[in-house]
């Protein structure tokens, strides 16, 4: 058998029969790339949507988030590393079927459940239960919510959209350079927060990570561009706090992502600090 191509992220990983592709989630089998952690749910909670974070999609409502594992970046910073950065064999969860979660959801209603969130991990890794499950979540009335790093190829992104309510998108910084550090690509998700602002509710978050994309130049690069794409468009800019491959430096300094935020109010009407 020949090797296939991952048509779903700028990887394009080329995979044998069995072999597993970059973002540990994904694997040739008989020729179909698929999810490896289909339905493997490692972490759920009910969290208030401003924790996705959203704010201004259906403020003071709780939804039903669910996590897996994989993740197509390599972000020394990642927050959730445990399970974004770990294989089949690392990570602990319980086999769910879409049935399940929406039923969970659905219960869930009484205490402010909206929907279904997917997240903590890069959800767009286990692309095919997300879509499954976005489906029936649908059907049933609720809401889809897509937390994700947004650095995916065109087609994928387009199909799943008519199913999404809303997504947040991590716009890890505005430098092609950071982004190749993290294996990513700066302009596919540029063109990820485009096309998803055409269809469905858009907010974007940017970790300030000292050192790396904390200048007052690259800032106001970035909501001017964000910007070009919405005014409205609310923009997140967290503080960084030390964590996986990144515990050598301090926190991010409150007064400079107030500073930051300061300078993207300058293009954007919804700029938010978070974690301050």
């Amino acid at each position: 058998m020949s090797k296939i191509a991952c048509q779903l992220c700028p990887h394009h990983c080329r995979l044998d029969e069995a072999e597993i592709g970059f973002c540990r989630a994904r694997v040739n089998r008989s020729d179909v790339i698929s999810d490896l952690n289909y339905g493997v749910v490692t972490a759920i909670a009910l969290d208030p949507i401003e924790k996705k974070p959203l704010r201004h999609f259906f403020p003071g409502s709780r939804i039903l988030s669910v996590g897996s594992f994989g993740c197509n970046l390599r972000c020394p910073f990642c927050q959730n590393y445990e399970i974004s950065m770990a294989g089949s064999e690392e990570a602990h969860g319980r086999r769910m079927t879409p049935e399940d979660l929406v039923g969970n959801a659905r219960r869930l209603v009484g205490e402010g459940n909206i929907g279904l969130a997917y997240t903590y991990n890069e959800p767009l890794v286990g692309y095919e239960f997300a879509r499954d499950c976005a489906k029936l979540i649908k059907k049933n009335g609720l809401k889809n919510v897509l937390v994700t790093n947004g650095c995916f190829c065109e087609a994928p992104v387009r199909e799943i959209l008519p199913d999404i309510d809303a997504m947040n998108i991590d716009l890890k910084a505005f430098n092609p350079k950071f982004y190749q550090k993290i294996s990513g690509d700066l302009e596919t998700v540029k063109q990820t927060i485009r096309i998803a602002s055409e269809a469905c509710h858009v907010e974007v978050t940017t970790l300030i990570v000292p050192g790396e994309n904390d200048s007052e130049e690259e800032i106001r690069a970035l909501s001017k561009w964000l910007a070009s794409v919405g005014k409205s468009i609310p923009l997140h800019l967290s503080r960084f706090f030390p964590r996986h491959e990144m515990t050598d430096r301090n926190a991010t300094n409150v007064a400079q992502i107030y500073r930051l935020a300061d300078i993207a109010r300058e293009s954007l009407e919804n700029v938010y600090a978070g974690n301050c």
